[in-house]
C-alpha cells in the first residue's frame, strides 16, 4: 500500500492519489520490442513495423525534427533488438531511450504499474502495482512479472503494491473519479475468484483514486484478455465515452449494441450521464487463418501531441479516423497499422503506458 494510507478497503474513502485522465499531460509512454517468435502465428515483421511507426507518431518529430510529443521508454531484449528498432524508427529515434532488460512481450499496459499522481501543496507522481498472472493463466511469459518494478527503478517514483489482480487495459478512468470496467474480464473468476464486485470495486476505487464504477458486460469474440475495456469504450472527455457502433452484419452487433444501452444508462462520479459518441465498427476482420481477431478503433493511444489510431484495411477506417479526430482538437491522429498487432493479442494502446508529468508542471 501507499506510505500512510489505512490498510482497509473501503467503497467510499478514496485515496488522496487518483489516475489522471490519459489525455492528462505525459512526461514518456513505455512500450517494447516483439521478440517472442511463438506469440506472433504471422511472423515478427510487420507488428515491429507498426509498433515503431506508432512509437514514431508519438514521439512527433516537427518540421525541423525536433521531438513535440512525449518520450517514448523502449524495452528491448539485447544490442541487436536495439539496432533493429533504431533502423525502423528512423529519425524519430531521437526522441526514444532504449532500456535492455527482461520482459515477456509488448503488452505495457498490463504488465506495467498504473501510475498515480497527487495534486496539492505537495505535489507527487507515484504508482499503483497489482498482482499479474499471465491474464488468467493463459499466457505465462518470462520477465512480464517483473516489468513494473524495473519500471519504477528506471523513474524513481514510489510504488504501491496491491493485493488482487488486474491488469491495465481492463480499466479506463476519466480523471475525475470515475472508473469503467467489465463484468466479463473482473467478475468472470480466474483472475480474483474470492472477490465479489463490491470488493473489486472497493479496492479499484482506493488504488486509482475512484468514486464510481462503470461496470459494462462482455467483450469482444476471441478477445485473449476476457473482455479488457480498452477493446470497447473509452473516456474522451469527462462524462464522454466513445464506443463502436455497429452494422448489422457484424459478429460482435449484439455485444456493441449491449455496451451502446448500457453506458446511455450509466452516470459518472459527478452523477451525469454519459454522453455516447459512437465510431463505426472495422467488422469481421479476419487473421491468415480465417479466424475473427478482436479488432478495434476502440484501442487507440492519446498522446500528448497525437492520437494513434489502429486501422485494419477495411471500408470503415478512413470514418472511424474522421471520428476519433474531431473528440481530440488539438491533437493530430496517427493511423497505423492496426492488423498486424492484433495478430498477438491486442493494438496500440495495449501496447502502452502513460507516465504522467507531475500535476502542475505544464
Amino acid at each position: 500500500m501507499l506510505a500512510g494510507l489505512a490498510p482497509r478497503y473501503k467503497r467510499h474513502v478514496t485515496s488522496t492519489y487518483r489516475m489522471p485522465a490519459e489525455w492528462a499531460p505525459h512526461d514518456a509512454v513505455w512500450t517494447a520490442w516483439p521478440y517472442l517468435v511463438e506469440q506472433w502465428s504471422e511472423g515478427l515483421d510487420a507488428p515491429r513495423r507498426a509498433l515503431m511507426q506508432m512509437c514514431a507518431g508519438i514521439v512527433d518529430l516537427d518540421a525541423s525534427g525536433k521531438p513535440r510529443g512525449e518520450r517514448v521508454e523502449l524495452l528491448v531484449k539485447d544490442a541487436a533488438a536495439e539496432t533493429a528498432a533504431r533502423a525502423l524508427l528512423g529519425a524519430a529515434a531521437v526522441g526514444v531511450r532504449f532500456h535492455q532488460t527482461t520482459y515477456g512481450d509488448i503488452w505495457l499496459r498490463d504488465t506495467g504499474p498504473l501510475f498515480v499522481t497527487r495534486a496539492g501543496a505537495a505535489p507527487e507522481v507515484s504508482a499503483s502495482r497489482f498482482r499479474f498472472d499471465g491474464w488468467g493463466g493463459k499466457y505465462l511469459m518470462d520477465g512480464d512479472t517483473g516489468v513494473s518494478q524495473f519500471v519504477l527503478g528506471v523513474t524513481g517514483h514510489r510504488g504501491a503494491a496491491f493485493d488482487f489482480v488486474l491488469e491495465g487495459g481492463a480499466v479506463e478512468v476519466d480523471g475525475t473519479g470515475t472508473i469503467m470496467t467489465t463484468k466479463q474480464c473482473l467478475l468472470g473468476g480466474a483472475r480474483n475468484p474470492g472477490l465479489d464486485q463490491a470488493a473489486l470495486e472497493a479496492r479499484l476505487c482506493w488504488a486509482l483514486g475512484g468514486n464510481q464504477v462503470i461496470w459494462l458486460d462482455q467483450g469482444l469474440i476471441n478477445d485473449h484478455t476476457d473482455g479488457h475495456i480498452d477493446t470497447i469504450a473509452r473516456f474522451v472527455a469527462p462524462g464522454v465515452v466513445a464506443c463502436m457502433e455497429p452494422k448489422n452484419d457484424d459478429p460482435n452487433r449484439d455485444a456493441m449494441n449491449s455496451i451502446i444501452a448500457d453506458l446511455r444508462r450509466a452516470k459518472d462520479a459527478n452523477g451525469r450521464s454519459i454522453e455516447v459518441v459512437t465510431v463505426p465498427s472495422p467488422g469481421a476482420v479476419l487473421d491468415a487463418s480465417g479466424e475473427l481477431t478482436p479488432s478495434s478503433y476502440m484501442n487507440f493511444y492519446i498522446a500528448n501531441t497525437t492520437v494513434v489510431v489502429p486501422v485494419y484495411g477495411m471500408p470503415a477506417d478512413d470514418a472511424a479516423l474522421q471520428a476519433i479526430g474531431k473528440m481530440f482538437p488539438g491533437r493530430r491522429v496517427v493511423a497505423a497499422d492496426g492488423k498486424a498487432v492484433v495478430i498477438g493479442g491486442g493494438a496500440f494502446h495495449c501496447a502502452t503506458q502513460q507516465q504522467p508529468s507531475l500535476p502542475g508542471a505544464r
